[in-house]
C-alpha cells in the first residue's frame, strides 16, 4: 500500500529526524530519549512514508528550544495525563 501511494502519506514525527527516529521512537518514547540524552533544541519532522520507518524524504522540520525547566515540566504533565487516561480528553470533551 505504501508503495501503491508513493508521496501521498505524511507522516508528523515529534523529533528532528534523524535524531530519535525508526523503530521503538514514537509518542512518549521520543521524549523519553531526548531527556535522557539533554538535548537542548527539539522539534518536529513532517516527512512521506515509505517502507522504512522514519525513512521517508523529509519535507519540512520546525527547530524548538526549551530550557532544562520547561522540559521536564512538559514531560511530566505529559507522562502523567497519559498514565491516569486523560492524554486525549480534551479532545473528547470538544
Amino acid at each position: 500500500m505504501v508503495h501503491e501511494y508513493s508521496h501521498r502519506i505524511i507522516n508528523i514525527h515529534p523529533s528532528l529526524i534523524p535524531s530519535f527516529c525508526g523503530v521503538g521512537f514514537y509518542g512518549l518514547h521520543v521524549h523519553e530519549a531526548a531527556l535522557a540524552k539533554g538535548v537542548k533544541v527539539t522539534g518536529a519532522t513532517v516527512h512521506y512514508v515509505d517502507e522504512g520507518m522514519d525513512t521517508g524524504e523529509i519535507i519540512f522540520r520546525k527547530l524548538l528550544k526549551l530550557k532544562m525547566v520547561t522540559r521536564q515540566k512538559f514531560f511530566k504533565r505529559e507522562l502523567w495525563n497519559r498514565q491516569n487516561g486523560s492524554y486525549c480528553l480534551p479532545l473528547l470533551t470538544r
